[in-house]
Formats: structure tokens, C-alpha cells, sequence
């Protein structure tokens, strides 16, 4: 289980080897993901949001016409709304496996879209271990050998800590504006709130190893679901929302399984 104490909310991730459990408590004012005003910084203009309309959709609503959904704006807020400008975490992981688990505590931080440092601090054996990822690059440290390694992409789709997390996972936070074609495939309703389901196929000669991904999104930015395809459209891996509450005044996942 991994138990977060500052962002996101905990859950369980379910792989072909066993169930990584995800719990998230809040660092700041019991948050997720808190915004800086929570950590007690200054707050600053957030670069990432504003009016995802454009042109046509202004006019739209001018004319009294309601703008069409954007698959790309939806995902982009969710990212952001989940990350905020910076953002502190502490966190408990628990990795279980048929015949064996592990309980880990982590503190992670990031900045923006493509900033994040993932340390570990217990168990003993582990504590100082270091994931950091800025821009696309990502390194590695191992105190007990003092050393930094940079990791190729041959090795990111590998298990992270033992978990049923890759490194690509840990890396990809805006991927899906990158490198996929979205749809919005289909628009719903759960617990009296409007869900959008949001389907991603990879452009050409993208960096990336799915053959599809699913989004299930909640009109207050909550990723419920993500789902991984192979190439032969068989779903591998999803990550799921389990419970939902407020952490750092937003609305987010407060446990999720793989």
C-alpha cells in the first residue's frame, strides 16, 4: 500500500504479479498535490491554466451555441489539476506479491509538467534511493554506491521499485498531449457528476510502447480510470480510483489501484 502524504490519494495496483496498494495521506492541510499557497510559498501565476477555447468555441457560446468538448483541454487540466505549479508528497507504498511484500515510505516533489524527484526513506535498506525525472531525461541514485545513472529508454518500460509501476510510467505525465491522438469517445454521468471517456492512440513513430490508452475523467478534472492496450488492443493495466475526497482544497483520488 502506498500511502502518500502529500498529493495524491492511496489505492491498489493490480498487475499480473501481484497488487501494489496505493494510499496517499496529505502533506499539507491533509492534500494532494497541494498548491504552493498550502506549502506556504507564494503563490504564482499557473503558465498551464486558462481558456482552452479557441476562436470558433468563443464564438459558439457567443451565439448561444454550447462549444464542443475538447478531448486534448480536458486531459490537459486534469494533469495540471492533479500536479498543480509545484507540489510536496509522503508517501507509503506497499508492493504484495503471491509469496512475499514490501512496505516502503517515499517523499516526492514536482514542478510542473515535467519535474518530479521520488526519494526514498524507509525501509533502511532502500532509504536514499532517488527517481528523477526533468524533461524527458531520467536518472537514477543508489547511495550505496554512490552513483547516478541516466536511464536509457530500452530500460523504461522495467518495474519500478519492484511495483507494478514502470519507469514510464513515473515519466509520462504529459505524453498523452504529446505523442497521442485523442477522442472523446463517449460522454456519461456517475454519482450525479458528467464523465468523459477519453480513448488515445499513439501518432506515428511516437516513443511510446501502448497501443492504446483510456481515459475515464470526472467534469471536476478526477482521473477515475486509466487504461493500457497492447498492440493487439488487449487492455494490460489499469489504474483506478478508488475513493475520492478533498486533499489541499481540490477534489482528487485519495486511494487508486493499478
Amino acid at each position: 500500500m502506498l500511502e502518500r502524504g502529500l498529493g495524491k490519494g492511496g489505492g491498489r495496483l493490480l498487475g499480473r504479479g501481484g497488487v501494489l496498494a496505493l494510499s496517499l495521506a496529505a502533506w499539507v492541510a491533509g492534500g494532494l498535490c497541494a498548491p504552493a499557497e498550502a506549502l506556504g510559498e507564494p503563490a504564482a501565476p499557473d503558465p498551464y491554466a486558462g481558456d482552452y477555447r479557441d476562436g470558433d468555441e468563443a464564438l459558439e457560446e457567443a451565439l448561444g451555441e454550447p462549444p464542443a468538448l475538447d478531448p486534448y483541454a480536458l486531459v490537459a487540466a486534469a494533469i495540471d489539476h492533479s500536479r498543480g505549479l509545484t507540489s510536496r508528497l509522503r508517501m507509503a507504498m506497499l508492493v504484495h506479491r503471491p509469496d512475499w511484500q514490501r512496505r516502503s515510505a517515499l517523499l516526492a516533489w514536482t514542478r510542473g509538467r515535467s519535474d518530479a524527484l521520488i526519494r526514498f526513506t524507509a525501509p533502511p535498506r532502500d532509504a536514499g534511493n532517488a527517481t528523477l525525472r526533468s524533461g524527458e531525461r531520467m536518472w537514477t541514485f543508489t547511495p550505496k554506491l554512490n552513483r547516478v545513472v541516466r536511464l536509457p529508454f530500452s530500460l523504461m518500460a522495467q518495474s519500478w521499485a519492484g511495483s507494478d509501476f514502470s519507469y514510464n510510467d513515473l515519466s509520462r505525465s504529459d505524453d498523452l498531449l504529446n505523442f497521442y491522438r485523442l477522442i472523446l469517445a463517449e460522454v456519461g454521468e456517475a454519482e450525479g457528476r458528467e464523465t468523459y471517456r477519453i480513448d488515445a492512440f499513439p501518432l506515428d513513430e511516437a516513443p511510446v510502447v501502448w497501443g492504446k490508452e483510456e481515459w475515464v475523467l470526472r467534469d471536476d478534472h478526477v482521473l477515475l480510470s486509466q487504461t493500457f492496450f497492447d498492440q493487439r488492443m488487449q487492455p494490460l493495466k489499469r489504474l483506478q480510483a478508488l475513493d475520492i475526497g478533498e486533499l489541499g482544497g481540490r477534489r482528487m483520488a485519495t486511494r487508486v489501484r493499478m
